[in-house]
């Protein structure tokens, strides 16, 4: 009787067993070929990398200085056109000042101070106790450095960090900014917190509370009676008369405003949203930039003489913005 064939005891034909050896071949070298690591070497040649978070940013006019989350420090001597990077190690940059030809000043989430000169090289820290949680930082005239915290704490050192003088202003409250215009230093906390020193640092009080348990982002004092804060939601104020008083002033760019600095003698501003902002005459305006970014812009500097700004914030984003004709 004659079975019908189905193909399970044929024998391959020399055609097919070349096929076969050729796809043996080629998933055998599929399996054991290994991941394409060029996409990480090329980001580890960046500078600038897109895991950075660049939240803290101060120029003294020589070079640009960026801290990021991530314990590196990006600095730019090309106002910001290009970058190099020194890695900290482990650290995480909250703040950071320019502090004059005395170099660069800036606080780590991890309990150290790191200083560096005025090209923004040879970066060293020193251990700072007080305040526990440092959250801003700024130098005074003569280049001492000032450290605001947790605890209603304000340190300062005259030495680079040696030795500390500890002010405590007591209560459980965050001093959020600081700032020194000639002798007088003046920062501010939340629920409303101002304290004032006349005397170069050395004795500080508290003065009359901001209204409304206002939580300060940023403050940028022009002189030792005029200056502007800004909070939450988008609240910005305005104080005559070295903050004894405070009004209200309409922020046109309806988003948060997380860093103020001063641009072309004009108090400018960064934040949510990819903001950029500047003052114009009792309003807050958005400044129009090509390209514009929907993140939130954590640090600004400005770049005097250049007609632009740098900004920073998440995803390695760090550019120089034209301000030019955009009024």
């Amino acid at each position: 009787m004659k079975h019908a064939n189905n193909g399970c005891g044929r024998r391959p034909s020399p055609t097919m067993a070349a096929a076969a050896a050729v796809l043996a071949a080629a998933m055998l070298a599929g399996c054991s070929q290994g991941p394409d690591m060029s996409g990480i070497a090329a980001e580890r040649e960046r500078s600038v990398r897109r895991y950075d978070i660049s939240q803290a940013i101060a120029a003294n006019g020589q070079v640009v200085v960026a801290g990021t989350q991530s314990g590196a420090v990006l600095v730019s001597a090309d106002q910001g056109a290009t970058w190099r990077r020194q890695a900290l190690g482990q650290a995480s940059l909250v703040d950071i000042a320019a502090c004059g030809e005395q170099g660069f000043v800036a606080i780590d989430h991890y309990h150290k101070v790191w200083f560096a000169d005025a090209q923004g090289a040879g970066w060293q820290s020193v251990p700072l106790e007080s305040p526990r949680t440092p959250i801003a930082v700024a130098c005074d005239a003569q280049g001492g450095w000032w450290v605001a915290g947790t605890n209603a704490t304000i340190a300062g050192s005259a030495d680079r960090g040696q030795t500390w003088q500890v002010s405590e202003l007591g209560g459980d409250v965050q001093v959020t900014t600081i700032q020194f215009v000639g002798s007088r230093g003046i920062a501010l906390g939340e629920f409303g917190l101002t304290a004032f020193s006349d005397d170069g640092g050395k004795s500080w009080q508290k003065g009359a509370k901001i209204p409304g348990d206002f939580y300060p982002y940023a403050a940028l004092f022009r002189d030792a009676n005029e200056g502007w804060v800004a909070g939450i939601a988008g609240q910005m104020l305005h104080t005559a008369d070295g903050g004894k008083t405070w009004q209200k002033q309409a922020n046109a760019a309806q988003a948060s405003l997380n860093r103020l600095f001063m641009h072309d003698g004009v108090p400018h501003a960064v934040g949510n949203g990819g903001t950029i902002a500047r003052l114009e005459g009792d309003t807050w305006r958005a400044v129009p930039y090509s390209d514009p970014l929907p993140v939130f812009f954590g640090g600004g500097a400005s770049l005097p003489g250049q007609k632009a700004v740098v900004v920073g914030g998440p995803g390695g984003v760090l550019r120089a913005v034209g301000t030019a004709n955009n009024k």
